[in-house]
């Protein structure tokens, strides 16, 4: 299997594709960080327009934050733990406030406490070996040269007929996205959010901010919300059931999911996924071909609240065991049989399964291409056996012939505990 470059490996060009694609295929998983001032309000982090504030209403938050419990290198560490190769930070949201040092504006964490939570939290990932990447909103509800339109808070007040300067906010933006591209080191990965009817690429200045981007971090990923094309694509809050394409090519693509729905902190929200099913989301990813990023929205005060702890602790306890069957694996062109998944990478094809049969399991196809077989959590062999395809009359105690080519496994009765059990097949061809 290819090795992949290094975050610190200065010898590889980043500009070249192998390089500037491979690790994001590889790594597979992700976090997404969602903070700012709507984490105070803790009702979602639309609840500037959901609840149609003004800028002075908002600002209570403002004069409120103080985010003494975000600790980025825990974030980090948890991170890693939970088997992610890769974090994503809200470096500016829709309500225009940045977690960075701007020269060109004081809506700021830097103005407002001291602290740049970026230069934080991009410091931290990278020393527990993580890729980085930042979020930036190409809505701003707060900045006066953003014109009123349908998302914006001020949409149903005298606002929406004042005179805006958008010329103005795409210079702004740029301005921005020089800082964050120019100030921070090495950026693997940029996030814009996003595109609409009332607005699109001429409103940001799609190709011009896309080539300033290409130009600063030449080695960069950019996502597909721009309304151009970008490295991948960004299905969000669904899960794909096949690998994507564009124009009958397969693209590179990346599930966003949060834990109960909300982006950022929402107190009151209780519908968080249960550990199992983002286990199987993950793996569902990784089998048509794609990434899974999953977020967290800290609280008001910047810490992960118990809930997000426990879930990605659970996450990590999976994925200590079965890390080789999600980073560095695809999809595979094997048939996969009912009620269960494959991933491959290399020689080792991996079979998980949500749901867990009694006693045997047909593979079509696999017939004298499988030197061994174990469960993946602790190493324990798999017994298997071949179908000849002979019809033979019903025996009561035998199962019925299976069609020529398959491959029959037998396995545990009792269910491993595990949120997914992982069969690795060793396939003939290994080096």
């Amino acid at each position: 299997m290819r090795q992949e470059p290094s975050v610190t490996d200065a010898s590889a060009d980043p500009a070249d594709a192998t390089v500037r694609t491979g690790w994001f295929e590889a790594s597979r998983f992700g976090l997404f960080v969602h903070f700012g001032l709507y984490s105070l309000a803790a009702r979602h982090e639309w609840v500037r327009s959901r609840e149609s504030m003004s800028q002075q209403e908002y600002d209570r938050y403002l004069h409120r934050f103080d985010p003494d419990l975000f600790d980025a290198r825990q974030l980090a560490r948890t991170a890693r733990e939970s088997g992610m190769r890769y974090a994503v930070l809200t470096a500016k949201h829709h309500d225009g406030f940045c977690l960075f040092g701007s020269a060109l504006s004081e809506y700021t964490s830097m103005h407002a406490t001291g602290r740049d939570l970026v230069r934080e939290f991009v410091d931290a990932m990278r020393a527990e070996g993580l890729r980085v990447g930042l979020y930036y909103s190409l809505l701003d509800w707060h900045h006066p040269g953003f014109t009123v339109d349908e998302h914006h808070p001020l949409r149903d007040t005298e606002a929406r007929r004042e005179p805006r300067d958008m010329a103005r906010y795409r210079e702004y933006m740029k301005g921005q996205i020089r800082e964050l591209l120019t100030e921070y080191g090495r950026i693997d990965l940029l996030f814009f959010d996003f595109t609409y009817p009332e607005k699109g690429p001429e409103e940001w200045g799609s190709r011009q901010l896309l080539d300033l981007v290409r130009e600063l971090q030449p080695g960069i990923l950019v996502n597909d919300r721009l309304g151009i094309p970008g490295d991948y694509v960004t299905p969000e809050q669904y899960q794909p059931d096949r690998p994507l394409e564009r124009g009958g090519e397969r693209v590179m693509w990346e599930a966003c999911h949060t834990l109960n729905g909300s982006w950022g902190y929402d107190r009151d929200n209780h519908d968080y996924k249960d550990p199992a099913l983002l286990v199987r989301m993950l793996v569902e990813s990784v089998a048509c071909g794609g990434n899974l990023i999953l977020n967290v929205g800290p609280t008001g005060r910047g810490a992960l609240d118990p809930r997000a702890r426990a879930t990605l602790r659970a996450i990590g306890e999976w994925t200590e065991l079965h890390a080789r069957s999600v980073h560095g694996a695809g999809p595979s062109a094997f048939e996969t049989p009912a009620n269960a998944l494959y991933t491959q990478s290399g020689t080792r094809l991996y079979l998980h399964l949500p749901a867990w049969p009694l006693k045997h399991l047909h593979l079509p196809g696999l017939a004298g291409r499988v030197r061994y077989a174990q469960l993946l959590h602790d190493g324990s062999e798999i017994r298997f056996h071949e179908m000849d395809g002979a019809r033979h009359e019903h025996n009561n105690l035998a199962p019925p012939s299976q069609p020529a080519g398959t491959l029959t496994l037998t396995l545990p009765v009792a269910r491993p505990d595990v949120l997914l059990p992982v069969i690795e097949l060793v396939l003939d061809g290994e080096e």
